[in-house]
Formats: C-alpha cells, structure tokens, sequence
C-alpha cells in the first residue's frame, strides 16, 4: 500500500492512499490546487510527519496518527454477492433483510456503467428509500444504478458516522475523526441487544409514554439530574420507535421540521400557538 502526504496550500496537510478519490473527488481540488510532500509504503513514517508538518505550518493538528486510524477503520468485511448489469445492483436478500447485510458491509464498493457505488452510511439510508423488490425472486431486491449515482452529486456520501470506508477515503475531515452520531450509537446498542428482531413497535409506544410520565414527574419536582436523563430516555426510545416503523428517526425530524418552518403564530401562557 502506498500512501501520500498531500498538502493543500492555506487549508490543511492530510494522508490518503488515493489521491484522486480523496483530495479531487471528495474535496473538490484538482491537480495544480495541491502538492504531494512525501510519498512512502512506511504508515508510520507517513503518520509521524503529518503531525510534524501540520505543526509547523500552523494547520489544526490530528488527535490521532493516520496508522491508528487507518488500523481502527479500514478492517475485513465479508463482501455480499451482488449482481450488476448495466441498469442495476441486486443484493442477495428480501428488502426487510437487507439493511441488517448493508449494515454488516459498510466500505464495500463496486463499478456500474455510470461510476463507482459503495456502501456507507450516508447511502444505506438511500438504498432502502429506493429499493426495489424483485419480480422473478422475493428473495432478492434490486437498485437502479442511474438513479444511485446522480445520489451523489448533490449528497455527501462519507458524513460523520461510524464504521468503515471505501479504500482511499480518509476517516477524518477537518482534522477530527468521523464518529458516528447518536443516532446510530443507539440503533447499533439496540441492533446487537435484538431489539430490533424481536421489538414490537406497540410496547416501544407504551414505554414512551412511561418515559414520558417520569419526564413530567421530574420537571414538577424541578430535578435537573433527572429531567435530563427523562428527555434523553425519550430520545432513545423515539429512535428505537421510528426504526421498528422502518422509518429512521433523522426522516421523523425532517418531515416535522417541514411542516412547522413556515409556521405562524404567537406565544400564549407559556405554549405557542399557531395561526
């Protein structure tokens, strides 16, 4: 493997293994815009003067050394057998399976006719608002590779969220690690606990309204210890809800938000009521 230390003038110092993908197709600079300092198959080398020269530029220094990062993200993973034609990608699953396979094979990638596709985060939730049940075969559902790729000139499709990526993206962006939201530290501790295999969307709903009440309680007892722990075990329970309906809660809070940004009205006894 060799790796690159790039520098973009004014900006930042960085490592990548792909220096197209990474620093032109990702960041958006094209040849001429940055230079490769150093160039190595030695990532301890490359990781060590990367600290070194972001410091003595001035840039934001990286909490981590690209090894130990490129050590803890870029791991195994057991590839699905998908089909593609130049139309679409099929996975080797039913369409109420295939987030769990995607899920276990973040940081797969393939070629299609219209470019490269891979599997992250930020495009699991793409595939599964768009995929498509199979005709010949319920075991099995399919995308339409078009429709994938033009996903990707207006999507950031390597956003700050856990688990691995494609060879030649860097598991950092501004100088920090890309950890996953909290979202997703919740549905991944509820996915390894089974909730989501054997959850019932109707006992989430009742233990919201548990959670609910001793949010109340808290708040006319005045406890802040305790109102905080209520409204974070609210939270929870909504992610947990929204999944178990198959709609992911980032989606309930963006149709919420839709409905009311326009919104009208005024304050009234403490509630704000609309026009």
């Amino acid at each position: 493997m060799t790796y690159y230390l790039y520098h973009i003038p004014g900006k930042k110092i960085g490592v990548t293994c792909n220096l197209k993908h990474r620093v032109e197709e990702q960041q958006g600079y094209q040849e001429g815009e940055y230079e490769v300092i150093l160039q190595t198959d030695d990532i301890s080398l490359i990781s060590e003067t990367e600290i070194s020269l972001q410091k003595a530029y001035g840039y934001r220094v990286d909490r981590q050394l690209y090894k130990d990062l490129y050590k803890n993200n870029f791991k195994q993973f057991n590839n699905m057998n998908i089909n593609i034609t130049e139309q679409t990608t099929t996975f080797p699953c039913p369409i109420n399976k295939l987030k769990g396979q995607l899920m276990d094979n973040i940081g797969m990638n393939w070629e299609t006719e219209h470019g490269e596709l891979s599997i992250t985060s930020g495009t699991i939730e793409w595939i599964m608002k768009n995929v498509q049940k199979s005709k010949y075969n319920d075991q099995r559902c399919y995308v339409y590779n078009k429709a994938f790729a033009r996903f990707y000139d207006n999507h950031e499709v390597y956003p700050r969220t856990g688990g691995l990526f494609p060879v030649g993206a860097d598991p950092r962006e501004n100088g920090e690690v890309l950890n996953p939201s909290q979202f997703d530290l919740i549905r991944s501790w509820a996915k390894d606990r089974g909730l989501y295999d054997g959850g019932d969307p109707k006992t989430q709903a009742l233990k919201l309204v548990e959670e609910v009440g001793e949010t109340c309680r808290a708040i006319l007892k005045e406890d802040t210890k305790q109102i905080i722990d209520g409204i974070g075990d609210c939270v929870v329970v909504l992610v947990n809800l929204a999944e178990l309906t198959g709609t992911p809660i980032e989606d309930c809070i963006q149709a919420a938000y839709d409905e009311i940004k326009n919104r009208t009205g005024k304050m009234d006894n403490g509630t704000f009521k609309k026009d």
